[in-house]
């Protein structure tokens, strides 16, 4: 497994709000990976980089070589490719530790309009609309 193609996406319910996360990853053998998880209360733009690390993760377990990440958040697509500089504090440490991970891999990203980033976006909803209820 060379080369992977991810889609990823975060979004919250308020901002910040209840949060989830989505990530489709193609170029697998076995076909793609969907992964959609609740990550609590969190604003937009940390979901975002939470999304994005979860595709930085998967493909260094999957030994990739190089990873092409596609997003709709502009903040989180231009901070990677050094057009902004990360001054949030709230988002320095997931700037730094998506960074590092980069690093590992080929890596590059590039902002897609929110309709090119559907399942992404469906993945991260059903996250949040299936969080866990306190207690269980």
């Amino acid at each position: 497994m060379s080369e992977l193609v991810a889609y990823v996406d975060g979004g919250s319910l308020g901002n910040p709000g209840p949060s989830g996360i989505g990530v489709v990853i193609d170029g697998c053998e076995s076909g793609p990976i969907r992964i959609a998880k609740w990550i609590g209360h969190q604003d937009n733009n940390v979901a975002e980089y939470v999304a994005l690390m979860e595709a930085l993760q998967c493909a260094l377990s999957l030994k990739a070589k190089a990873l092409h990440v596609y997003s709709d958040s502009e903040v989180v697509v231009r901070q990677m490719s050094g057009q902004y500089t990360c001054r949030s504090s709230r988002l320095y440490s997931l700037h730094w530790t998506c960074r590092k991970l980069a690093r590992a891999l080929k890596f590059s990203i590039s902002h897609v309009p929110r309709e090119s980033n559907a399942e992404a976006n469906s993945l991260a909803h059903t996250a949040v609309r299936e969080r866990p209820v306190a207690g269980n």
